[in-house]
């Protein structure tokens, strides 16, 4: 049952891990982490190191020889006639310093003790590649399935449509399973039998699945426990932060519907008061900040010579005066007009013209009524000249 029930997860996780290997991700966070790790202290960086860290057993006739995978110079080299003791002795100084959790061991075949053959695979075969492997064995070796020891794994390669590329990888079980037995005796487990390939290995692994070494791995436990901690204390967080909201915006609800009638009845009373104090108060700004009409023309009757009348003179809504006459020097009524108090930037429009009738010069100007406050800080000639303007 309990066979039944890892087979029945297995292939799930067996598509996960396919389809995390394909994807850019793995390269993407392996540079990152890198990236990463370079910005720490030197003595810090070993904290943060992790991940599996390959060595590789090897036999050479009487002679066990250990390595780093990638690297050609050996960590240590000893007899097989030596006692279990002395052997694990010499195993464990070559891998001193190397964490426990993050130690694998290999046992490396030469390449000329295993069979190697390319197949081509439809796709549905990915997840029951040992049942294949099997299947496989009898058409492409000359061995029987339970004579050999075998593996099958995909190829990154091109291939048709509908399928891919793998290999089938064996040795025979009369030369691996003495190797395991030695093995045994001497007290050695390792995680992975493969072959060797230059000074790395094939990716591959014949060893029997009975004969794997069970791992504890203490640091993944303590990194799950860790993140579902965090998992924990975020939900908590905003479960609280949430909590609190809600209790925030109850309480600004019933203050904000206290004060809603208060605020409308002040809302209708101000507006109330202000159109009240518009309507009272329209004419009565009107008049105290508009300069008369009849003032207007005491002012330029006042200022304008004998010698020169006005025919028109109309004022609009924004205060701008127009008026229209004849005089006999009309250039010189800009001066004459230029200390006005109730008018300012009197100027002519348009071109002073000769009327052939009376001799004289005819002209438009416009000014711009002043405010009262500006019409009274403005001080009264002392002398005016004499009354003579005439108005229409």
């Amino acid at each position: 049952m309990k066979n039944a029930a890892t087979q029945s997860l297995r292939l799930p996780l067996d598509r996960m891990r396919r389809a995390w290997r394909a994807s850019p991700l793995p390269r993407f966070f392996e540079w990152w982490g890198s990236e990463l790790k370079a910005l720490l202290p030197v003595r810090w960086r070993s904290l943060f190191g992790g991940g599996a860290l390959w060595h590789l057993l090897e036999r050479n006739g009487e002679q066990w020889k250990l390595r780093r995978a990638d690297h050609a110079e050996p960590l240590a080299s000893w007899s097989d006639s030596l006692d279990p003791t002395a052997q694990q002795a010499a195993l464990a100084e070559a891998l001193r310093g190397v964490d426990r959790e993050d130690l694998r061991l290999a046992l490396c075949l030469p390449a000329s003790t295993v069979l190697r053959r390319t197949v081509m695979l439809p796709l549905a075969a990915r997840d029951s590649l040992q049942q294949v492997g099997a299947f496989e064995m009898d058409r492409q070796t000359p061995f029987r399935a339970e004579q050999v020891r075998y593996d099958l794994h995909e190829l990154n390669r091109p291939a048709s449509a509908g399928r891919f590329a793998a290999e089938l990888v064996a040795v025979p079980r009369t030369t691996l399973d003495p190797l395991l037995d030695r093995l045994s005796v001497l007290g050695i487990a390792v995680d992975a039998v493969d072959m060797a390939i230059g000074h790395g290995r094939l990716g591959v692994n014949l060893l029997p699945p009975e004969q794997a070494p069970r791992r504890r791995h203490p640091r993944q436990q303590l990194n799950w426990a860790l993140a579902a901690g965090a998992v924990v204390l975020l939900v908590l967080v905003l479960a609280q932060w949430l909590h609190n909201r809600q209790s925030t915006l109850d309480t600004m609800r019933s203050q904000v519907e206290s004060m809603r009638t208060d605020a409308q009845q002040v809302s209708g009373l101000r507006q109330q008061l202000q159109d009240n104090a518009g309507a009272a108060g329209f004419l009565a700004a009107r008049k105290m900040h508009t300069v008369s009409v009849l003032g207007v023309l005491q002012d330029l009757s006042q200022r304008l010579p004998d010698t020169a009348w006005l025919e028109r003179m109309s004022i609009d809504n924004n205060g701008q005066v127009g008026f229209q006459g004849q005089s006999a020097q009309a250039a010189k009524l800009v001066d004459a007009l230029k200390d006005s108090t109730v008018i300012a930037d009197a100027n002519f429009q348009g071109t002073i013209q000769a009327d052939p009738t009376t001799g004289k010069e005819r002209f438009y100007m416009v000014a711009q009524l002043r405010k009262i406050a500006d019409a009274k800080a403005k001080p009264k000639p002392s002398s005016a000249p004499a009354h003579g303007g005439s108005t229409p």
